[in-house]
């Protein structure tokens, strides 16, 4: 975010929030309440095969079959669809680092690298500078359609969707108060967010998720993943969700991968990264929406049982590159990286990029105290804990690179917005059930194919 300069003078965080303030005259916050879909609206199912263009045929299936199984998981997987869809939706013309696929599953705990266990969001394939009110309704629609899915009514939806967008709008204001330091430090770590929660249920929720995270570590998952062969360790196939690669149409020489991967870390990285050697390497089908894109998982060794497992996953253009522009790199890995740098407060420490065959990929930690909130069983009391986390991690994630000062003014101190961006979610969730079935019924009519339970 450049600073804000009028007549040669840096505009103070009053001045620039009475800015945003002065923004609703031209973009009422009502507005937002609204979906009016256009006439001339692109098919869901013709912007879903448009995604795929490029991706592995053979996995597009289990892509498919994943999405169907209900209207939460088609929503997770349709990120384009809805991109185009906000595309046509009301700005109040502040951009921030967008994540660009922000729904709720896109969020959880991890280890940071000082191996304190923080909340954030964990998922920035789609990360791209776009106007802030993309990820909040994004994130909205996501708790509104989850809520539906685990049987709530209208009225308890409408609830998480206003908690969520509070939790957002108060956080922003108080960020906005903060020094800039002091605000780019700022980290919800498990005990600040204890310290926050006014209950004993949700302090022992985040403790719970902290100590399942800190178990979520290489070592523990290694034995359950690997096996000796030949005196060496060797991922286990479980085809077709992980398979070694025995042909070179999918995928580019993994040891020339990795050696271009190295570069791209600062040199104290390399340094660690050399304490390891390459053990091994397969194919990982992973998520919903990155389904058929080149992703795997590499073993590391320094010694027989101190492992390191790193993803290795593809990266495309972002779904919000038609509607908010090009990104600045042209390196769609180091487009991914860097934008993880700026939304996460503390971020993997060997994060890189590299390009082989003309495919460019990004390199992160697999298992490094990674814990996701289960949200498809949570009841309603959870599922509301859990959609404020959320408002706020999204808040401080906007807050690194938008004007916080300028967001604050425009969503001001009344739930005016928080009511608006609910009744937008409601009617996008109605959107997300007609998507959905459009999407079914192609399958039904095999123009798509589909494997379920994979």
């Amino acid at each position: 975010m450049r600073p804000m300069i009028n007549n040669g003078e840096h505009l103070t965080a009053s001045q620039r929030m009475q800015m945003g303030k002065e923004l609703r005259q031209k973009v009422p916050r009502n507005d937002h309440a609204a979906w009016d879909p256009p006439s001339d609206r692109r098919d869901p199912v013709d912007v879903l095969l448009d995604t795929e263009k490029g991706r592995l045929p053979e996995l597009l299936p289990i892509r498919h079959g994943r999405m169907m199984v209900s209207p939460l998981t088609y929503l997770r997987g349709a990120a384009a669809m809805m991109a185009y869809d906000l595309s046509h939706t009301p700005t109040s013309g502040i951009d921030v680092q967008a994540c660009g696929d922000c729904h709720l599953g896109n969020f959880g705990f991890f280890a940071t690298p000082a191996r304190h266990i923080a909340f954030d969001i964990n998922d920035f394939d789609e990360t791209l500078p776009a106007p802030w009110e993309w990820d909040l309704k994004r994130l909205a629609a996501s708790f509104f359609v989850a809520g539906q899915n685990n049987k709530f009514s209208d009225k308890a939806c409408l609830g998480l969707v206003r908690i969520c967008a509070q939790s957002y709008r108060e956080m922003m204001r108080e960020l906005s108060a903060m020094n800039v330091l002091d605000m780019w430090y700022f980290e919800l770590n498990t005990d600040l967010i204890i310290s926050r929660v006014k209950d004993e249920v949700g302090a022992k929720m985040i403790e719970t998720a902290a100590r399942k995270a800190r178990r979520n570590i290489a070592s523990y998952v290694y034995p359950r993943i690997t096996s000796e062969e030949s005196g060496h360790r060797q991922i286990k196939d479980d085809p077709p969700l992980i398979f070694h690669i025995t042909n070179n149409r999918s995928w580019p020489d993994v040891r020339v991968l990795f050696e271009k991967y190295r570069e791209s870390l600062p040199h104290e990285r390399r340094v660690l990264l050399d304490r390891y050697h390459f053990e091994d390497f397969a194919l990982k089908v992973v998520g919903v929406g990155s389904v058929g894109t080149r992703c795997g998982i590499a073993l590391m060794l320094a010694e027989p049982f101190d492992p390191l497992l790193l993803q290795v996953k593809e990266a495309t253009s972002s779904v919000l590159e038609p509607y908010a522009g090009k990104s600045a790199y042209d390196h769609q890995g180091q487009r991914v990286v860097v934008g993880q740098r700026i939304i996460q407060t503390n971020s993997d420490i060997l994060l890189g990029w590299v390009t082989v065959n003309k495919s460019d990929f990004y390199v992160r930690q697999l298992k490094d105290m990674k814990y996701a909130f289960e949200y498809i069983e949570a009841d309603l009391d959870g599922l509301s804990r859990y959609a404020r986390l959320c408002g706020t991690a999204l808040a401080k994630a906007h807050s690194r690179s938008g004007d916080s000062a300028m967001i604050a003014g425009y969503l001001g101190k009344s739930d005016a917005f928080d009511r608006a961006v609910a009744s937008f979610a409601q009617q996008y969730a109605e959107q997300n059930d007609d998507d959905y079935q459009a999407m079914v019924d192609a399958i039904k009519e095999g123009r798509l194919q589909a494997i379920e339970g994979k």
